[in-house]
């Protein structure tokens, strides 16, 4: 094939370094290598045994046909009640659309809102799917240097200052990735203000809302049927390879994304949703919070344990599973400690290229969605690591 017949807009989609440093590690762990994993944020969880049986009674009775384009009525129903039990929210079912997965979702909605040369705000550092779901449909993402002062998050003078002629919407994550943190209520609440002033769409991405750790819990939908909310099976519920999520929708908006979805996507696995039904009931949620709880506990043990290595946490997280950690005062370059924290210690964390340029090469993303003993043992070498590295300074 004639390289000169693809698309312009594959020029605009960088590669997932996540990805590639993922294949780096699997190299070294081919040849023998022993190697902790904190880069990709896959829960070490998996699915709850009542999910793998709703799964197999499903397929045991034949029900794997496609579904509606906007899912199966129990599942919508499931995650209205679900709203209104955590959140206090009455969500009417018919505005939530199953999808295959939280980029799904955000594939659909970008589909449905971004034009050719349409700006879409969102904060840098930011999750990099996020902007190139926006480059897929030819729109142009702005990221907004967001510091720790801002809790690495857009604010409503961000979008103020920033939006133009050429802004239609803001895409936002609370808790985010990299981050793991969470805009405040006051802050989102203004933030979404400022755009419904400005005629424009708010999207926010709360796959790990239910992991969250500080407050009462909060979605985006509490403040108006007008803002987009994405979420997902894969984090809170730890089913990540089955590939489901959802969107829940302005009213007006639903059969537009219907009639998207139905195009481009057909429908959501049948067997997934099917199991998803199982995730919500009080057993399966009491299994989700104690799991949590240990999430909580990961991260109050890794926090302080990163800072005694010398790295900064500016902003301690307050949800997810993400440590993002400050290293200049360990290596002027991320993207090369990275790699030798991988070569020498056996540790897989994450340098700040995928997430953006404010903070390319100042900070590291940790992922904690692993065991407290790796951890542990993460901390260890990584202690060794450092000390050998002073050593040699010294010498």
């Amino acid at each position: 094939m004639n390289l000169n017949q693809l698309a312009a807009r594959l020029q605009h989609i960088a590669p997932f370094h996540v990805m590639e440093l993922s294949k780096k590690a699997a190299v070294l762990e081919q040849q023998g290598r022993h190697l902790i994993h904190m880069g990709i944020g896959e829960p070490d969880f998996t699915a709850p045994p009542a999910v793998v049986e709703a799964a197999t009674r499903a397929m045991a009775e034949g029900k794997m046909q496609y579904t509606s384009a906007t899912g199966l009525p129990a599942l919508r129903t499931a995650i209205a009640q679900h709203y209104r039990q955590v959140y206090g929210l009455d969500i009417a079912p018919e505005r939530i659309v199953i999808t295959a997965g939280a980029s799904a979702a955000l594939l659909l909605a970008c589909a449905a809102l971004v034009d050719r040369g349409s700006e879409v705000l969102m904060p840098d550092p930011s999750y990099p799917c996020n902007r190139h779901f926006v480059a897929a449909f030819e729109g142009q993402a702005r990221l907004i240097a967001s510091g720790p002062e801002h809790r690495f998050q857009l604010s409503a003078q961000m979008v103020r200052e920033h939006w133009s002629e050429a802004t239609r919407g803001v895409l936002l994550a609370s808790p985010s990735n990299p981050t793991g943190t969470s805009i405040l209520p006051d802050e989102l609440r203004a933030i979404v203000g400022e755009v419904r002033q400005r005629g424009g769409f708010t999207i926010v991405d709360e796959i790990y809302q239910g992991l969250s750790y500080e407050g009462e819990p909060f979605s985006a939908l509490s403040l108006g049927d007008d803002v987009v909310v994405i979420n997902s099976f894969s984090k809170y519920f730890n089913m990540t390879g089955w590939r489901l999520g959802w969107l829940v929708l302005p009213p007006a908006l639903v059969p537009q994304i219907e009639k998207l979805a139905q195009n481009l996507l057909i429908c959501a696995s049948s067997i997934a949703q099917h199991a998803a039904v199982a995730c919500f009931t009080p057993e399966t949620i009491a299994i989700y919070e104690e799991r949590k709880a240990e999430f909580k506990r990961r991260r109050d043990y890794i926090v302080p344990a990163l800072e005694s290595l010398g790295f900064t946490v500016p902003v301690v997280p307050d949800g997810a599973f993400y440590v993002y950690a400050d290293c200049s005062a360990l290596s002027d370059d991320a993207d090369q400690l990275s790699l030798e924290m991988l070569n020498e210690a056996g540790v897989v964390l994450v340098p700040g290229l995928d997430f953006g340029p404010f903070t390319a090469r100042r900070y590291i993303r940790l992922s904690y969605a692993t065991s407290m003993e790796n951890l542990q043992e993460a901390v260890a070498r990584l202690r060794v690591f450092f000390a050998q590295r002073q050593k040699e300074k010294a010498a």
